[in-house]
């Protein structure tokens, strides 16, 4: 046997990860959707007093089930259309990548199928995999849309029992209607559809939230994260709302008082402060609506986006100009279908810095 005794499976696979570069090598990091605004000093002060508060009773465990921070979270999620939301609607863990993976364990597994559409979160399909659940992938269309009769029959073909729909989708920004929700919770059956809502709060007005349908389809689950909008990428704390009976499900596979006290009061000094955070969020969405219209004027192709980043392209070598945008100090993601792109929004210094660079590096590659 081949030492260490890995699953044969995962051997030679590298860990996920987007490059990591110091700010003295790219001072100017616009790589992995984070909110650049800094929490508020009033809301920093409340995090270190609730922090210092949990700090002097950590010879304890933390509520496993914190429900303070549950109740917290609900009562946020009924102002932006979740309905008639309770403790028991809501699970939070480390993050939305945690909460993902708890879904994954506890409805995934062997004999079981995790469906997605393509291009997606790159991240779905490791979920799958440690899960030891099948990964199924159908695709969108070229404008990164579902088209919802091949969404709708694949359902109906692979019958999954987890399907993870992001709206707004990474890497592309492109949100989904309604109707599409709708559609693929009745095709689903018992299958639980997960509506990714990661970048929700930076959708465009209009675009309405999946929780609005919770009451209408006792298989949808409605995953957040307070990494983007909340500017808490540190701290690792994301939810979800569902019928209560996932909640349950979601708690045997748990592991015990995953949720540390620190955690718990850090989340619940930032939701004191939502609209002081949440203000930065109008801020992030003009600044992607001018980074959109810049580029499409520089004449790329930019898909549609109800994010906090752009997707753009395409490139014959787009290695070569991440590259070129690196060594003139300004770090983006290379991700996506072959030839694309993805900018986070910045500060406006930032993403100043950003369009000075790409149009150096265009010229120059011209």
């Amino acid at each position: 046997m081949t030492w260490p005794p890995l699953r044969e499976e995962l051997r030679g696979l590298a860990p996920y990860g987007a490059p990591q570069l110091s700010l003295e090598q790219a001072p100017v990091q616009l790589n992995v959707n984070e909110n650049p605004y800094p929490p508020s000093a009033a809301c920093v002060a409340d995090i270190a007093r609730a922090a210092g508060e949990a700090a002097a009773g950590l010879n304890r465990y933390p509520d496993r089930e914190f429900v303070e921070l549950r109740a917290a979270l609900a009562a946020y999620l009924g102002q932006d259309g979740g309905r008639d939301l309770t403790p028991a609607h809501v699970w939070a863990a480390n993050g939305s990548n945690e909460v993902m993976l708890q879904l994954l364990q506890a409805f995934g597994g062997p004999g079981r199928v995790a469906l997605s559409f393509a291009p997606t979160y790159s991240m779905y399909p490791e979920y799958a995999r440690d899960t030891l659940t099948e990964w199924v992938v159908g695709h969108r269309e070229e404008d990164f849309t579902l088209d919802l009769d091949h969404a709708r029959d694949l359902v109906l073909e692979r019958r999954p029992s987890v399907v993870l729909l992001p709206s707004p989708n990474n890497p592309t920004g492109t949100a989904l209607p309604p109707e599409a929700v709708g559609l693929l919770c009745e095709a689903a059956g018992d299958g639980l559809v997960v509506v990714d809502e990661a970048y929700g709060e930076f959708r465009r007005a209009g675009t309405p939230s999946a929780l609005e349908l919770l009451p209408d389809h006792h298989n949808l689950v409605v995953t957040r994260t307070m990494s983007k909008a909340f500017a808490l990428a540190g701290a690792r704390l994301g939810y979800l709302a569902a019928d209560p009976a996932i909640c349950d499900a979601i708690r045997v596979v748990r592991l015990p008082y995953h949720l540390s006290a620190v955690t718990q009061a850090t989340a619940l000094s930032a939701l004191r402060h939502t609209d002081e955070l949440l203000a930065q969020v109008d801020e992030l969405r003009a600044e992607r609506d001018r980074t959109v219209a810049w580029l499409r004027e520089q004449g790329l192709t930019v898909a549609d986006s109800d994010a906090n980043f752009a997707l753009f392209g395409t490139f014959d070598d787009r290695h070569a100009v991440w590259q070129a945008l690196v060594d003139r100090g300004v770090l983006i993601r290379e991700t996506g279908p072959s030839g694309w792109l993805r900018v986070s929004m910045g500060t406006p210094a930032e993403m100043g810095q950003f369009r000075t660079a790409l149009t150096e590096v265009m010229k120059e590659m011209s």
